[in-house]
């Protein structure tokens, strides 16, 4: 790296005790293999839920990240509380900040903040990655093929996805374009739309993975859950 990094991770999260533990300690352990050249804050922002989420999260957490408990059902406004946390707490230059985003029933891989540090490190102010489904039990047997099948990768490894559980964006950009909009659905298509009509410079790459859950009912209407029960019925 030539770049002394500060990175803020984002995780919004919504009635996700289930899933919630196998995030974090996934951040957690990516974050750690940063120290040497990074600083990193964690930033979970729990909207809307009923259940022990936010309690969980402090437990794993700890003094490793912030919990946030906001009353409002909405993910584009959890992003946003999560992006304006970390940034009211950082005295940096922004163009040395990255906001780097996940969901809470994701599990990222250990070098998922490294690869998008390297990106970054070249100039890019933006990354839009994949997601890889942990699981199709919750479908019929031919779900997965009709997922896979559509679920576009170009040779190159570019892709035309854009998922908020997978999308890293260097503050200044983030800034420049006025960040995450409060929208119960669709956050991240507006975000990406934004940076391109700014003619930000991003990337999207296939390299950079989560695995999210497969399962058919998500917590944002019209979300991946949804496209990925559709398949069920064609």
């Amino acid at each position: 790296m030539t770049t002394k990094w500060h990175i803020g991770v984002l995780v919004p999260a919504c009635n996700e005790e289930e899933l919630l533990s196998r995030c974090l300690n996934s951040v957690l352990a990516a974050s750690k293999i940063l120290s040497s050249y990074c600083s990193v804050d964690i930033v979970l922002a729990v909207n809307g839920s009923s259940d022990h989420t936010f309690k969980i999260g402090k437990a794993i957490l700890g003094a490793q990240g912030t919990v946030l408990n906001i009353s409002k059902a909405n993910v584009g406004n959890a992003r946003k509380t999560a992006a304006t946390a970390i940034l009211r707490r950082y005295n940096g230059l922004l163009s040395h900040c990255w906001l780097a985003n996940t969901d809470a029933d994701c599990e990222v891989p250990l070098n998922w903040l490294q690869h998008q540090l390297i990106r970054a490190d070249t100039g890019l102010q933006g990354i839009a990655g994949i997601v890889r489904v942990d699981s199709f039990s919750e479908h019929e047997l031919a779900t997965s093929s009709k997922f896979l099948t559509s679920y576009t990768i170009n040779p190159d490894g570019t892709h035309p996805h854009v998922h908020g559980a997978n999308f890293g964006i260097r503050a200044d950009a983030y800034v420049q374009v006025g960040g995450w909009n409060e929208l119960t659905t669709a956050e991240d298509h507006d975000l990406w739309n934004r940076m391109a009509a700014a003619n930000i410079p991003k990337i999207s790459d296939a390299n950079l993975f989560v695995y999210t859950s497969g399962r058919k009912e998500g917590r944002a209407p019209h979300g991946f859950a949804g496209k990925l029960a559709s398949f069920n019925k064609n």
